[in-house]
């Protein structure tokens, strides 16, 4: 590809007509030579945003570069309407590789009923590898927005899922061959299918009638740095214990083969939740069959302690995330 704005036809042919899913209250869409989108809400609504960049990996980066942002406005108790994708493309990228990536986030987009309105696709000097930025609109009515800043003391701390899901997916598929010299074909289709689960719109839903007091989705710096997060956000401390955050056995041998810590693992797919009544929660998580737990409580103060088999250590502002040390 030439640099410079993807060609028109091309434009046409595999980015806009792989566009089907639409949305009533976008009243501009994606079209050639539009610069804005548009969505029209209710007197009683308000628009959420969120964008993210994806830049850990190029495997299923349409699909995922959709499920992180849509995950951003689910924490909020919004409920996605739209996104708007801009894509940075090398120069050896093929037509066909463009088309797949936006089929991709299409089929994303359709499972979880979101348009995408707009954006850009640019062939450019400046990368080597496909890099995606996704901004996500939601709405929500104006008294129902739950913040990460909501957390009160006594509060208990409950998770979704198991930490690590994203970053073991991912290493599953950029790693698979150097993986092969310990694990089998199975073991590592298992965790390659992680990336199955990296919604957190369906705990989101569930929390949100919960009344719960605060959601934050757990991304790059993994479940340490979430926990961190939502802390900060809160201006509580916390009381975490390390055995009660789960996670998945796939997880634990990839880490352990290259020497990275599970907690601190890219972690898409998990939402962090602040509740009075923590165990309701999770009950009513589990009727929606989703896995949660409780793993601690909001405390007073500004401590943001784990607890490990009586030892104390307490949690760090969030570092560069594990991945990237074998990626």
């Amino acid at each position: 590809m030439k640099v410079g704005k993807l060609p028109e036809n091309v434009l046409k042919r595999s980015v806009l007509k792989q566009i089907h899913t639409k949305r009533p209250e976008v009243c501009q869409g994606a079209a050639v030579g539009e610069d804005c989108a548009a969505i029209c809400l209710a007197e009683d609504e308000m628009l959420v945003l969120s964008t993210d960049p994806i830049t850990g990996t190029a495997i299923d980066i349409g699909s995922l570069s959709i499920a992180v942002t849509l995950n951003d406005l689910a924490s909020a108790g919004a409920e996605p309407v739209g996104v708007m994708l801009t894509a940075l493309l090398p120069e050896d990228i093929t037509e066909q590789q463009i088309r797949q990536m936006m089929q991709q986030a299409e089929n994303a987009c359709e499972r979880s009923n979101v348009e995408i309105i707009g954006g850009h696709t640019e062939v450019t000097k400046a990368v080597n590898v496909p890099v995606i930025t996704v901004t996500g609109v939601g709405k929500v009515k104006k008294d129902a927005m739950v913040r990460t800043s909501g957390a009160k003391p006594g509060m208990d701390i409950v998770m979704s899922k198991w930490a690590g899901l994203e970053g073991t997916a991912i290493l599953a598929k950029e790693k698979r061959e150097e993986l092969l010299n310990r694990f089998s074909e199975n073991f590592i289709f298992r965790a390659q299918k992680f990336d199955q689960m990296l919604s957190v719109i369906p705990e989101a839903a569930t929390a949100v009638k919960s009344g719960v007091g605060a959601m934050h989705d757990v991304t790059e710096g993994g479940i340490f740095g979430a926990l961190w997060e939502l802390a900060e956000a809160s201006g509580v401390g916390l009381e975490i214990e390390l055995k009660k955050i789960p996670l998945k056995q796939e997880t634990v041998e990839i880490c352990e083969f290259f020497g990275i810590n599970p907690y601190e693992l890219i972690s898409s797919g998990v939402m962090l939740m602040a509740a009075k009544d923590g165990n309701r929660l999770v009950m009513e998580l589990a009727k929606e069959n989703i896995s949660a737990c409780v793993i601690g409580k909001a405390t007073e103060g500004n401590d943001r302690v784990l607890l490990n088999d009586g030892e104390r250590r307490f949690l760090e502002p969030p570092k560069s995330d594990e991945l990237y040390k074998v990626i």
